[in-house]
């Protein structure tokens, strides 16, 4: 399905959240930098977790409140409410003020608008694309999505630490530009018949809600199988996560000033920030071109074995990084771990889809979605780590809870063999 056949909602969305992204990636990638520097490694990770805390709040009532007030009105408050959000943190690093604990709000609240948006997001793609074309269409919003990670930290990384209010400033602006767009140029999704169920009573309200989603999540008890999948998951969660918290931290404590290039006379050199925003743009470029690629590749070799080297794949990258404080060896490191996580980031939503009935395979989905807000909540304990033990250590530890999801996987498959088997016996 090519784009101009695209429903006009989608085609204004496509383009706004590329902006969106591109700005937002500006300057998440560096705010553990930034707040273990004004709070401690200590504190830092502990507000992050925090954090990670409230934005699961807020996406677990995301879905609802898409269903109960509709996509588009979702969208749009979500938008300007994430604008606002960055408004407040521009202002608590203006000229006027500094305030890192009023930082600290201003992101946990434009987190948890970022949950809010995505549920309603994603929910409009299934209203309006016939089932044989999501697939596509999800794939050309995922590799916009890359792109930003690709351009936001290549400026991000000079931005947001010598021009940090006006980066802001814009992010609120742009984020605010996008509610405003969405509201004009883009249609309600949510039918009729699930708004009229809402308008005579047939929501159970916010407790019911609440019950509802926790109901759904106990699904993972109930089957051994998905289980082992989620908590896979979650340690595997440890690795690659830290590319947005341990990594930043340890390249700016190993590069201070270091030369990567000498040509024709010329040098080029690299910062531990400066250094940390080609490494992501490195690996947003290679999930950009050749995720397609690389699923395709890994689907001509049995599951089982792909999930378990791509767990030891994260692994070793974990071990690359603190054997050496050289510029190219990290980027080595980063081709290993964007190799492993392209391994298995096709493979893994076939799975989910294998192991869910038909009559459960939305909440099966739902419930797979704690890989990664469980992983989220745990990850930032990796920066006080470092403190307690040390980079090496720390690296150590990430990397063997890796292996660890490398042989989950083998238990998970084993478990799934034999309910084959005993299926068609």
């Amino acid at each position: 399905m090519k784009i101009r056949d695209w429903n006009r909602s989608l085609k204004v969305r496509l383009v706004g959240e590329f902006f969106m992204n591109t700005s937002f990636w500006m300057v998440f990638p560096f705010l553990a930098i930034y707040f273990a520097e004004e709070f401690g490694k200590g504190l830092a990770g502990l507000l992050l977790i925090v954090s990670q805390m409230f934005s699961v709040a807020a996406n677990l009532f995301g879905g609802y409140f898409a269903d109960r007030f509709g996509r588009k009105r979702m969208l749009v408050s979500a938008a300007v409410a994430q604008g606002f959000a960055f408004l407040l943190f521009a202002a608590a690093n203006s000229p006027w003020l500094s305030s890192p604990e009023l930082s600290f709000v201003a992101f946990t609240l434009a987190g948890m608008c970022g949950s809010l948006y995505w549920p309603a997001s994603q929910a409009m793609i299934a209203d309006v694309i016939p089932e044989k074309y999501r697939s596509d269409v999800f794939a050309v919003f995922y590799t916009t999505l890359n792109i930003a990670v690709v351009i936001g930290p290549l400026f991000g990384a000079v931005l947001f630490f010598s021009y940090r209010f006006e980066l802001l400033l814009a992010v609120a602006i742009i984020s605010m530009l996008l509610g405003l767009l969405l509201r004009l140029y883009t249609e309600e999704t949510l039918s009729a018949e699930v708004m009229d169920k809402w308008k005579e009573g047939g929501a159970t309200g916010w407790r019911g809600a609440l019950l509802s989603q926790v109901k759904d999540y106990g699904i993972i008890l109930k089957d051994r199988v998905f289980l082992l999948f989620v908590v896979a998951g979650v340690l595997g969660a440890q690795t690659f996560m830290q590319l947005d918290l341990v990594i930043p931290v340890y390249l700016k404590e190993t590069i201070d000033r270091q030369t990567i290039l000498d040509f024709l006379g010329r040098e080029w050199s690299v910062t531990g920030e400066t250094s940390f925003g080609i490494l992501l743009a490195e690996n947003g470029l290679i999930v950009a071109l050749l995720t397609v690629v690389i699923t395709r590749w890994m689907t001509k070799f049995p599951e089982k074995w792909v999930f378990f080297f791509s767990a030891l794949l994260f692994g070793l990258s974990m071990a690359i990084f603190p054997m050496t404080s050289w510029f190219w060896m990290f980027f080595v490191a980063m081709a290993v771990f964007t190799f492993a996580e392209l391994m298995i980031v096709g493979l893994q939503q076939s799975f989910i889809s294998k192991l869910a009935p038909e009559s459960m395979r939305g909440q099966y989905f739902a419930a797979a979605s704690l890989r990664y807000t469980i992983g989220r909540m745990i990850a930032p304990v990796s920066i006080p780590m470092t403190a307690w033990f040390g980079f090496g250590w720390t690296f150590i530890i990430l990397g063997t809870f890796a292996v660890l999801s490398g042989f989950v996987y083998l238990w998970m498959f084993h478990l799934y063999e034999k309910r084959a088997v005993a299926s068609t016996s």
